[in-house]
């Protein structure tokens, strides 16, 4: 009968560990490779918030362009951004501008003119104050600095919220371009209709109820 080896308790358990370590050891580094990096998510922008969320121009905003090289300059231009996120300019027609900083929309609008139309040309486009107004039966009406996206319910808060006489079915938005929407803010709070977003240059009027 062949003889069996016989390993004792601890010379056996030392060499399992010994063919455990290796296995160990690889199983580690993979879970060291698989281990996520944070560190971009986690990363905080080292500039000022508010720029970075003011840089881009959106529907509403007033930009003033002005032309220069030409042998007539002319005038400085004042254009609100449409609904569709587009100005008017002339030769060229539609540009849009909306989504863009003014630096962008100054490379534009130069692209489009040259060497089509002018030979040499230098755009320079400004953006005006952003805000929007909020009237009538407020507890602090007037002029709203607009610092990103808000609602017509959100605008009102900040106004200070609605006054002990507002007729919260009856508030009337109007657009920078001069359109007119009559809101019911009761539905608007209540999840039954959707609370439009407010854009640089829009009014809103909260009128009085019929007592």
């Amino acid at each position: 009968m062949p003889m069996k080896s016989f390993i004792p308790l601890s010379e056996k358990s030392l060499f399992k560990a010994c063919l455990l370590l290796p296995m160990l050891a690889l199983v580690l580094a993979l879970a060291g490779c698989a281990t996520p990096d944070y560190s971009e998510v986690m990363a905080v922008p080292t500039g000022d918030t508010n720029e970075l969320a003011g840089a881009h121009l959106q529907v509403g905003d007033t930009i003033t362009i002005t032309f220069d090289g030409l042998p007539n300059n002319p005038p400085p231009q004042e254009k609100t951004i449409n609904d569709d996120g587009t100005i008017t300019l002339a030769d060229i027609g539609s540009v849009k501008v909306a989504g863009k900083t003014t630096g962008e929309v100054e490379t534009a609008i130069h692209d489009l003119y040259v060497p089509r139309i002018y030979k040499h040309l230098t755009v320079t486009v400004k953006a005006g104050d952003r805000v929007y107004y909020v009237r009538g039966e407020v507890k602090a009406p007037g002029r709203q600095v607009y610092v990103g996206q808000i609602t017509v319910t959100k605008a009102i808060t900040s106004a200070g919220d609605f006054g002990d006489y507002a007729n919260r079915n009856n508030v009337l938005l109007i657009r920078s371009n001069g359109k007119r929407f009559i809101l019911n803010c009761n539905k608007i709070l209540d999840g039954k209709a959707p609370d439009p977003g407010v854009y640089p240059g829009d009014q809103i009027e909260v009128r009085r109820k019929m007592l």
